[in-house]
C-alpha cells in the first residue's frame, strides 16, 4: 500500500499491541480511513523483528545450510586448477597403472586390496581411457588420457570428507562453534586438499574412514532406539563402511579395531545390566556379529570377487597366484602344451602351494653365513633361474636321454638339478639363515660331484584331476620333497631373506613339518620334455576362497618386505615421530623450475594444534579422575558421556592409527599419518569445545573467530603447495619456515 511505503500505515485490521502508538495527528484519507503517522522508533523495531526472523530461519536450517556452504568451498579447494600439471605425479605412476590393468583386464599384483584401484579403473573408463598409457613417473599425459577427469573423480572423495566431518561433529554432540571449527580444520588442511587432487587411493581411504566414524557416532546416539529400523540401518552402514575402508587399504583395520573396542565395551555394559533379558542380550550380540563382522567380511570378499572377475587375462602379477589359477587366465603360458606326466630328464618349474608361494629358485650368489653355498629361495618373477631337471639319484645309472622314458613316481628318490648352474638341490645340518630351527637348503656340486644329501624323496599328497596318485602330473599333483638323510621337508614360508638374498622368500628344510603344512606342498607349474606329447587343455578351476586367501597372504608377505634399504637414501621416506610435529614434508614431483610443483605439507595450526590437544585431552581426563577420586561429584552423566565418547574414543582412534607405524619396520611416508590426523582433529575439537563452555557467549565466539581466521589464513598462505607452484622454486622460499620443509632450495 502506498501509505505504508511512505512511512504510514492504516489502523484497519491492526492489533493495538503490534506497535507502540504515540498521540500524534491523524487525518482521513480519500476512503474515509484514519491514517496515523508511524514513529521512527516503530520503523526501527519492525526492521529488528524482520532481521530477527531471518536469523531464526538461518539458525533453524543451519544443519543444511552450513554443510552446503562448507561443501562448496571443499569443491573449490579440491578442484580448482586440478588439471594444471600435465605430468604423472608421485604415486599416480602406481595407481594409474593399476587402473589401466582393470581396463585391459590383465591380472596384476599389489600390496593393497582392490576396491580403491577398481574405482581408479572406473574413473578411467568414465573418462574414455582405454588403458594403453603406462603411467611412467614424470611422463607427460598424452592427449588420449583425460587425466583431469580421473583426478576430479578422486577429488570428489576428498570433498565429501568435509560434510562428513560436519555431521560427525554434530553426532558427537559438540556445540556449533566447535562443529564449524573441526569442519574448517579438515577443509583447510593443506595436506588433505593436496593429496585429494591426484589419482591416488588416499582420498578414498580418508572418505571411508570418515564414513565409518560418522556411522559409528550415529549408531551410538541411537542406543535408546535399539532394534528400530533406523538403528539397524546405521549398524548396517557402519559395517558397510568398515568393509569399504578395509577394501581400499589395510589401514582400515585400525578403524575396525576402534569400532570393535566400542562394541565390546557396549556389550559388556549390557551384560552387566541384570534387568536386560538374556534373549535381548543375545539379540544384541547376534546383530553386532552380523552388522560389524559378517557384512564387512562380505564387502571385503566381494571386492576380491570382482577383482578376479574383471582381471581374466594373463598379466604381470600371475606368478603371485597358484598354478591352477594362472592356468585359467586367458593368454597364459602356464600349462600350455605342457606334457601331462613328469619323467626323468624333464625340465620343470616347481611352485610352492603355500599361500603367497613362489617358484623354487636359485642364483649364483651364495649365503654370507652358514655353508657359504649357492642360495636357494622362492621367487615370484618368472625367469630361467626357476628351471630344474628331474634326475636319477646317485645310486642309479646316470641319466641317459636316449634310454626308455622313466616317469617320476610316488615314493621315488630323485635329484633336482638347477638348469642354469648345474648344481644339485642340497641340504645339510646347518641352521637356516633366518628360521634357525630349520636346516639350510642350498645348491651344491654338479652332475658328477655330490653325495646322498642331494637326494629327495617324492611324496604325493593329492591330485586335483585324478584319484591315481602313482605319478607326478603337471599342475594338478601336490607333492612333498623329503630329504632322505635328514628326514626334513623342503619348505618355503612367508619369511623374507635380508637384502643379501634380494628380499626373496626363505626356503628351508623343516624338521617337524606337519603333513597338512601347505608350505611343504609343491606342484609342477611348467613342464618341457620333447619326448613327451603335449597334454590336453583341461579346465581345472581354482576355488575362489583358496585364491582369496592365497592373494591376501601374498599381499601381506610383500608388504612386510617393504623395509628401508640401509644402502639407499630415500629422500621421500620419513619416520613416525616427524609426522605429528610437522617436521617434514614431501616433494611429489621433480623440483625443476619448468614444471608445476606440489609439496605435501599440513596446515601448521591444524597439525600443531591437534597434536597439542592429544596431551590436553589426556590432562582433562586425568584432572577429572583425580577430582572424582577426591570425592568431587561435579560432572553430570551427560558430561561423562561427552568426555567418554567424544574425547576418549577419538583419542583411542588416534593411537590405533598411529602406533602401528611406530612398531612396524616397513618404509613409511608422511601420508601414512593422514587417517590418524583426522582423529587428532576430533580431539582438538573436543578440547576447544570443553574448555570454552564456561566462557560467556561473546568471549567464546571471540576465541573461535581467532581460530577460524588463523586456520583459513594459514591455508591461504600455503595454498601454492596445494594448487601448484609455478616458476622458480626460490619464489616460494617464504614458505620454508624450517630447513626440513624442502619447499624451496633457496
Amino acid at each position: 500500500m502506498a501509505a505504508a511505503d511512505s512511512g504510514y500505515t492504516t489502523g484497519a485490521g491492526r492489533d493495538d499491541t503490534d506497535l507502540r502508538r504515540r498521540n500524534v495527528a491523524s487525518y482521513e484519507n480519500a476512503n474515509g480511513q484514519h491514517v496515523y503517522k508511524v514513529d521512527a522508533e516503530d520503523v526501527k523495531k519492525l526492521k529488528i523483528q524482520k532481521k530477527s526472523g531471518i536469523l531464526e530461519i538461518l539458525d533453524e536450517w543451519e544443519f543444511i545450510i552450513a554443510p552446503i556452504v562448507f561443501t562448496a568451498f571443499a569443491l573449490f579447494t579440491r578442484l580448482w586448477k586440478i588439471g594444471l600439471s600435465p605430468i604423472v605425479t608421485w604415486d599416480e605412476a602406481h595407481f594409474g597403472k593399476f587402473g589401466s590393468h582393470y581396463l585391459k583386464r590383465e591380472f596384476y599384483f599389489d600390496v593393497h586390496p582392490p576396491l580403491g584401484k577398481m574405482l581408479v579403473g572406473l574413473s578411467g573408463y568414465l573418462a574414455g581411457y582405454n588403458g594403453s598409457f603406462e603411467f611412467k613417473s614424470g611422463e607427460t599425459y598424452p592427449e588420449g588420457v583425460n587425466y583431469t577427469f580421473m583426478r576430479i573423480f578422486n577429488a570428489l572423495f576428498g570433498a565429501v570428507t568435509i560434510p562428513l566431518t560436519y555431521y560427525t561433529a554434530r553426532e558427537l554432540n559438540f556445540k556449533r562453534p566447535a562443529v564449524w571449527l573441526m569442519t574448517l580444520m579438515v577443509l583447510c588442511e593443506n595436506s588433505y586438499a593436496t593429496i585429494s587432487r591426484f589419482i591416488l587411493l588416499d582420498s578414498m581411504l580418508l572418505c571411508f574412514t570418515f564414513t565409518t566414524v560418522l556411522c559409528w557416532a550415529r549408531f551410538h546416539r541411537l542406543q535408546h532406539k535399539s532394534f528400530s529400523i533406523e538403528w539397524f540401518a546405521w549398524l548396517f552402514l557402519t559395517g558397510l563402511s568398515i568393509g569399504c575402508v578395509c577394501s581400499v587399504k589395510w589401514v582400515g583395520l585400525f578403524a575396525t579395531a576402534l569400532v570393535g573396542l566400542y562394541t565390546a565395551e557396549d556389550l559388556w555394559n549390557k551384560f552387566g545390566d541384570l534387568k536386560m533379558p538374556k534373549t535381548e542380550l543375545a539379540a544384541h550380540v547376534v546383530a553386532r556379529v552380523g552388522g560389524l563382522i559378517v557384512i564387512p567380511m562380505l564387502v571385503y570378499m566381494f571386492s576380491f570377487y570382482l577383482h578376479f572377475l574383471i582381471l581374466e587375462n594373463s598379466g604381470p602379477g600371475d606368478a603371485q597366484m597358484s598354478s591352477l589359477f594362472q592356468a585359467n587366465l586367458r593368454g597364459t603360458e602356464v600349462g600350455k602344451d605342457s606334457p601331462l606326466e613328469i619323467a626323468l630328464g624333464s625340465r620343470v618349474t616347481i611352485k610352492n602351494m603355500g599361500y603367497g608361494g613362489g617358484l623354487l629358485h636359485s642364483h649364483v650368489q651364495t649365503y654370507p653365513e652358514g655353508s657359504g653355498q649357492q642360495q636357494i629361495t622362492c621367487y615370484h618373477h618368472k625367469d630361467a633361474n626357476n628351471d630344474w631337471f628331474f634326475y636319477p639319484n646317485r645310486s642309479q645309472p646316470e641319466f641317459d636321454p636316449e634310454a626308455p622314458l622313466s616317469f617320476v613316481a610316488d615314493k621315488q628318490v630323485v635329484r633336482l638339478v638347477h638348469a642354469q648352474t648345474g648344481r644339485n638341490l642340497h641340504s645339510h645340518s646347518v641352521a637356516a639363515p633366518v628360521t634357525k630351527a630349520d636346516y639350510e637348503v642350498s645348491c651344491y656340486g654338479n652332475l658328477t660331484v655330490g653325495d646322498e644329501k642331494d637326494h629327495w624323496k617324492v611324496e604325493v599328497v593329492s591330485d586335483a584331476a585324478s584319484s591315481d596318485r602313482s605319478r607326478i602330473r603337471t599342475l594338478t599333483t601336490a607333492f612333498r620333497l623329503r630329504h632322505t638323510e635328514l628326514g626334513c621337508y623342503l619348505r618355503a614360508g612367508t619369511v623374507n631373506l635380508p637384502q643379501w638374498g634380494f628380499k626373496q622368500i626363505e626356503t628351508t628344510c623343516a624338521k617337524n613339518a606337519s603333513p597338512r603344512d601347505v608350505y611343504t606342498h609343491w606342484n609342477v607349474e611348467s613342464h618341457v620334455n620333447e619326448r613327451l606329447p603335449p597334454g590336453e587343455a583341461k579346465n581345472y578351476r581354482s576355488p575362489f576362497f583358496k585364491d582369496f586367501i592365497h592373494l591376501n597372504v601374498a599381499m601381506m608377505t610383500s608388504n612386510n618386505a617393504l623395509v628401508p634399504d640401509p644402502d639407499k637414501q630415500d629422500d621421500l621416506a620419513s619416520q613416525f615421530w616427524q609426522w605429528p610435529i610437522l617436521h617434514v614434508g614431501l616433494r611429489m614431483c621433480s623440483w625443476d623450475d619448468s614444471i608445476t610443483k606440489y609439496f605435501l605439507l599440513g596446515n601448521p595450526l591444524v597439525y600443531w594444534g591437534s597434536t597439542a590437544s592429544l596431551g590436553v585431552a589426556g590432562l582433562i581426563v586425568l584432572w577429572y579422575l583425580i577430582r572424582w577420586q577426591r570425592g568431587y561429584d561435579e560432572l553430570r552423566q551427560t558430561d561423562i558421556d561427552q568426555i567418554h565418547y567424544s574425547g576418549i574414543y577419538p583419542l583411542i582412534g588416534w593411537f590405533f592409527h598411529y602406533l602401528p607405524f611406530v612398531m612396524m619396520g616397513r618404509v613409511t611416508y608422511v601420508h601414512h599419518y593422514y587417517p590418524a590426523l583426522y582423529f587428532a582433529i576430533l580431539v582438538s575439537g573436543f578440547c576447544v569445545d570443553w574448555m570454552t563452555r564456561p566462557l560467556n557467549k561473546t568471549v567464546r565466539w571471540g576465541v573461535y573467530s581467532i581460530l577460524y581466521a588463523a586456520t583459513i589464513g594459514l591455508f591461504v598462505l600455503f595454498s601454492p603447495i596445494v594448487f601448484g607452484m609455478q616458476g622458480p622454486n626460490k619464489n616460494y622460499a617464504y614458505l620454508r619456515w624450517f630447513n626440513r620443509w624442502r619447499i624451496s632450495d633457496a
